[in-house]
């Protein structure tokens, strides 16, 4: 796990940044994305009298890796939901605090609230945003989960580093649907992860022939990363998957029952699309 600190306030590069890509309606279907613009911007308005955002990465890069002829799902949905993982160590750090320093009132944040995860990580110098729009570290590549401790306690400040990506593209060159649109900008609606997991009608079918087997997620854009090769396994047990689900070929995937759903996805952010979303994700692939 790694951490870094930034002083709470109004995130004043990324407001034009988010307004921008709002209004050009990259974000698709994903409605929820227009909501509480304000509180995106500044902590401040989520948690009262913040001073700090505590921001944390958390591996996810498996040892062992799906079978080579499958469907594919993104490696972060391998193991159990992170939502729940993370929340759990987030306010241990919080109990922690508390003991040691007093009373310290703060929220922890998982994904699950409007908060720029990426932004507050690379203000606070654990990466840079990549041309992919993920956070990248030169030590260990991308596959990291972010979460926010925010907090009504001065700090010592981290300061953000420098980008990395040079004058590569491999991300962009290799991106299945053509969603970064520009270096740094990609267009939700048009990622495979969007497709898969966002959208709830009937995938359009100018898609068809361009998910490259990817049935949840997609991590083309890492898996290309030259950072990714300093990649290493996590040590996070409850991120281990099942070991039905790197042995599943494409007529397992195809033939899967409800029953087997439950069993090899029990506690999965795979079950978001529930077992309707993920079939219908598998039969449009076929």
């Amino acid at each position: 796990m790694s951490c870094g600190i930034s002083k709470a306030g109004f995130l004043e590069e990324e407001a034009p940044r988010l307004e921008n890509w709002l209004n050009k309606n990259l974000n698709g279907k994903m409605s929820y994305m227009e909501n509480h613009f304000d509180k995106r911007l500044n902590p401040t308005l989520l948690v009262d009298d913040a001073k700090s955002v505590v921001s944390l990465l958390l591996n996810y890069y498996p040892e062992k890796e799906q079978i080579q002829d499958s469907y594919k799902i993104s490696k972060y949905a391998y193991g159990q939901d992170y939502h729940f993982v993370i929340k759990e160590k987030l306010k241990e750090l919080l109990y922690s605090i508390q003991e040691n320093i007093g009373e310290v009132s703060g929220r922890v944040f998982v994904d699950s609230a409007p908060v720029l995860d990426k932004a507050w990580a690379a203000k606070s110098g654990l990466g840079w945003i990549g041309k992919n729009s993920n956070l990248l570290t030169q030590k260990v590549g991308s596959f990291y989960f972010i979460a926010e401790l925010i907090i009504d306690l001065d700090l010592e400040y981290d300061h953000a580093v420098s980008d990395h990506c040079g004058s590569c593209t491999a991300c962009i060159d290799a991106c299945p649907t053509q969603a970064i649109i520009a270096p740094y900008i990609v267009d939700g609606s048009k990622c495979i992860s969007y497709f898969t997991i966002e959208l709830k009608e009937n995938i359009p079918n100018e898609m068809k022939g361009h998910f490259d087997d990817w049935v949840f997620g997609c991590d083309t854009c890492q898996d290309v990363c030259p950072w990714n090769r300093f990649s290493k396994s996590h040590n996070e047990p409850l991120f281990n998957p099942n070991p039905a689900l790197l042995s599943m070929t494409k007529k397992d995937w195809e033939e899967m029952t409800q029953e087997t759903f439950k069993i090899v996805f029990k506690d999965s952010p795979v079950k978001r699309t529930k077992f309707q979303g993920l079939t219908r994700n598998v039969d449009f692939l076929k």
